[in-house]
């Protein structure tokens, strides 16, 4: 019963049933069907099983279920797998002619031909566990399976199908199936292999790709569980590294229509690297339509299955396939095999169809006189397999046929570890369970005389390891397939891929330059990536990045001290602004603060040359040399503001302009009070003067100036202005300037100055009309006024200003305010001492001579 669900599960319609039913005339059981007979076989104390696909295909006929099946008909001879399979007898015989290896056992074996067919490849496998005599008796059923192990197959597809069916029975081992499925051991507990899993195959075609910078790529594979497992980890991996596939498609050898499609695709598509992950028989049908199509110019990168194929090597092949790469299986040279396989002759197999099929097919000619033959011309007993050049005779083709070699020697070393079971040797070995093999396989780890190690790990696969092989024309001009770096998953991450430095030969065979395949070509300095809508992210448009903004792998922004340069591809230091000594604004300032200050100095040398006069000695003339002084440090304190900001540079200029004209308006303001004292005191019985005379008007000035010193202290002490980078203002600069640090101690200092200002200007107001020649009140209210209307549109100014126009809107107000007090207070006295003398009287000045207007 549970036989027919598993023919529904691999669909097979077509497969022959055998049955054995019970005969009336027999005690015996006799077999219901077509007897499934062996390609090769040849009795031993132990057998192996064989499977390979001898020829390419079954052949055309369909079971009608109406009449008997026929047996099987296949066509194509495959001559790889014929040297696969005597590979395959020659590790059988080469282990029987050793002592240290089974000892007095013999090895024999039977190999079927599945004519690359599941149905066939799970019909052998069910003669190999059951036998293939006509008639069972009694003590039939008891005799142990047919084979120990079965060595095949060469395709993924019908390997899991043995493996499913009869693996349980037997253990398969496989030289040339690489499906990563295959490695599942609650699926397939009893599968080994000694090819490497195509999971470590795809992650290497895609470090492959990425290494030569192709990130826009192709992809073809075989309509089977071979390529498309394959191609789906290989798609995987290649996004991972960051590799975009333009197109997937699959195709089997059957389908020619499928094909062509794929083929046009390709001739449409815009990538010029295809990953082919197909079957060799599926990639001679590519390469016969890429042929006929002359699509030439692209860069193939192969897999295991056919990279090496040497029936793939064609006079118009190489214009498609030269340059190609791909990963092959490690090989070394077998000694004796060459000459073993060489002595194949049908005279040796006289009833073996396989080999009359091998003979016809490798020389052209019929074996026999049947009309059925496909060759009219008869042999003529003198052909030589020495004279054959195919992949049965090519000495190249040892990396496949080395698999098949190891997966004998480990079946034979498994079994070699169970001889002290045998309590005499030579006898029907009952002991080697499927069990007991299945178990020591798992252990085994020997070397082979070719120097190889072969051992499984846990999952049944051996050591992945690969060759990177590249198509090149010899010296001779033959293809070669040349090594040219190698993949060991053996090794740590970042070591596994080595390519090495030698050289290539490129997409048709040119050796020039490696072919470029992306969908878009990268961006130029300054732009980055968009990735177009409903493409895939390696196709994109490049857009410049924004200012402040550099490009390494996306438009990423600059730290904020820097900005992006021209080309915006790298971060560069802003420009740092501050009001310098250097350029044109600060030259000026310091030419007009440098000016005011000789004109202060040269105000005073004036007025000590003329200081008895009586314009100089009017309304204290102490007081009038302590504002020049005062003026001449304002016109100083504003070079404080100018040059690169410090910490001491920030306290100074702050304190110092507070300072330095809370001491001047004090000055001017003790003039003032003078004035109103003087002409308070010319009323009968005011002795007001006494109250304010010298003393009282230093000791006032200077109370006033220490109040200012007080705020400057306690602004220091708690919170004192400090440099500042300020990035607010522009994006592509940083100015430095110099933060007040607290804002309540800044605007304390300018308006205290500012309450002096104002009683200042109100005083002198009031005393602007009082009788005199030279009223000084009136220049005083003017200097005032200057004053005041100075630092009233600074406020604005200072607040709206950016940058070092801060410092310059500052430095202006000083300048302009301080010639205002010069001017105002100054000027019309050196008139009169300079230009008008006669006017510097006593008289004069204490109005007793007729006012004169200035």
């Amino acid at each position: 019963d549970p036989v027919f669900p598993l023919l529904s599960h691999f669909h097979w319609p077509a497969l022959s049933v055998v049955m054995y039913g019970a005969s009336n005339s027999s005690p015996g059981c006799q077999l219901l069907g077509t007897t499934v007979m062996p390609s090769f076989s040849q009795e031993g104390q132990i057998n192996l099983g064989g499977e390979f696909s001898l020829h390419e295909k079954p052949g055309y006929s369909q079971n009608l279920f109406t009449v008997k099946p026929k047996t099987k008909d296949c066509q194509g001879v495959n001559f790889r797998e014929f040297r696969l399979a005597q590979t395959m007898v020659f590790a059988i015989e080469e282990i029987n002619n050793r002592t240290d290896i089974l000892p007095g056992v013999t090895l024999g074996y039977k190999i079927y031909d599945t004519c690359a067919s599941v149905t066939f490849s799970v019909q052998s496998a069910m003669a190999l566990m059951n036998g293939y005599e006509e008639m069972l008796t009694d003590t039939s059923c008891s005799r142990p399976a047919a084979v120990k192990a079965i060595i095949g197959e060469s395709g993924s597809t019908n390997t899991i199908a043995i493996a499913a069916s009869v693996g349980l029975f037997q253990i398969p081992i496989s030289h040339f199936a690489t499906c990563a499925c295959l490695s599942d051991r609650k699926e397939y507990p009893t599968f080994f292999r000694t090819i490497p899993s195509d999971y470590y195959q795809s992650r290497a075609l895609a470090q492959l790709v990425k290494h030569f910078g192709w990130t826009w790529v192709g992809a073809v594979r075989s309509d089977s569980d071979y390529g498309n497992n394959g191609m789906a980890t290989f798609v995987e991996a290649a996004k991972q590294e960051g590799i975009c596939i333009e197109y997937s498609v699959k195709f089997h050898r059957t389908e020619p229509e499928k094909l062509l499609k794929v083929v046009e695709l390709i001739k449409r598509g815009t990538a010029k690297v295809v990953v082919a992950f197909v079957a060799l028989l599926e990639m001679n049908s590519l390469l016969e339509q890429l042929t006929v199509q002359n699509i030439t110019g692209l860069q193939l990168i192969g897999t295991e299955g056919w990279i090496t194929a040497s029936s793939l090597v064609r006079p118009s092949s190489y214009r498609i396939l030269g340059g190609s790469i791909g990963f092959a299986v490690t090989g070394t040279k077998i000694n004796g095999l060459k000459e073993f396989v060489l002595k194949l002759h049908p005279s040796n197999h006289p009833n073996n169809s396989d080999v009359k099929d091998f003979w016809e097919a490798a020389f052209q000619c019929s074996v026999t006189k049947e009309t059925s033959s496909n060759y009219k011309t008869p042999c003529t007993g003198s052909e030589s397999l020495t004279e054959l050049k195919n992949q049965y005779t090519d000495e190249s083709e040892i990396r496949i046929t080395n698999n098949v070699y190891k997966a004998v020697y480990a079946v034979a070393y498994s079994l070699h570890s169970q001889l002290e079971c045998m309590p005499q040797k030579g006898c029907g070995c009952s002991c080697f369970s499927p069990t007991s093999v299945l178990d020591a396989l798992k252990k085994v780890n020997f070397t082979l005389r070719t120097g190889e190690r072969v051992f499984f790990d846990g999952n049944g696969d051996p050591a992945a390891k690969y060759e990177v092989v590249n198509w090149q024309l010899g010296p001779n001009g033959a293809v070669e397939f040349k090594a040219v770096g190698y993949y060991d998953a053996t090794l740590p991450p970042g070591q596994q891929f080595v390519m090495s430095p030698v050289d290539m030969a490129w997409a048709g065979g040119q050796k020039q330059v490696s072919p470029t395949s992306v969908c878009s070509e990268s961006c130029p300095s300054g732009t980055r990536k968009a990735v177009r809508r409903g493409k895939p992210v390696c196709c994109y448009d490049c857009v410049p990045c924004a200012e402040g903004e550099i490009n390494s792998n996306d438009c990423i922004p600059c730290d904020l001290e820097y900005w992006s340069n021209e080309k915006r591809d790298r971060c560069v230091l802003k420009t740092v602004e501050f009001l310098s000594f250097e350029e044109v604004m600060g030259i000026v300032l310091v030419i007009f603060s440098l000016f005011g200050t000789c004109l202060t100095v040269l105000v005073a040398v004036v007025f000590l040359a003329h200081k008895n006069t009586p314009i100089v000695r009017a309304n204290n003339s102490e007081l009038s040399f302590l504002l020049l002084f005062s003026l001449t440090l304002c016109f100083l304190c504003s070079l404080t503001f100018i040059g690169r900001p410090s910490q001491w540079s920030c306290m100074l200029r702050h304190t110092a302009f507070g300072v330095t004209f809370v001491l001047c308006i004090s000055c001017v303001l003790g003039k003032t009070i003078v004035v109103l004292m003087a002409f308070r005191a010319t009323l009968p019985g005011s002795n007001v003067m006494k109250w304010f005379g010298p003393p009282q008007q230093r000791l006032t000035v200077l109370a006033f100036t220490l109040i200012q010193v007080l705020i400057c202290v306690l602004w220091l002490t708690f919170s004192p202005p400090f440099p500042n980078k300020n990035m607010k203002y522009y994006k592509d600069k940083v100015i430095l300037e110099c933060d007040v640090g607290s804002a309540v101690g800044f605007w304390a200092v300018l308006g205290y100055i500012g309450l002096l200002s104002l009683m200042c200007f109100v005083l002198a107001f009031l005393a602007r009309k009082l009788p005199d020649n030279f009223n000084e009140a009136k220049f005083i209210t003017f200097s005032m006024l200057i004053f005041c209307a100075v630092w009233i549109t600074f406020i604005p100014a200072y607040v709206s200003s950016p940058g070092k126009f801060t410092v310059a809107v500052e430095i202006f107000a000083i300048l302009a305010s301080s010639f205002g007090l010069l001017f105002c207070i100054f000027v019309p006295k050196c008139y009169i001492v300079l230009l008008k003398p006669e006017l510097n009287s006593r008289k004069h000045v204490m109005g007793k001579m007729p006012k004169k207007s200035l």
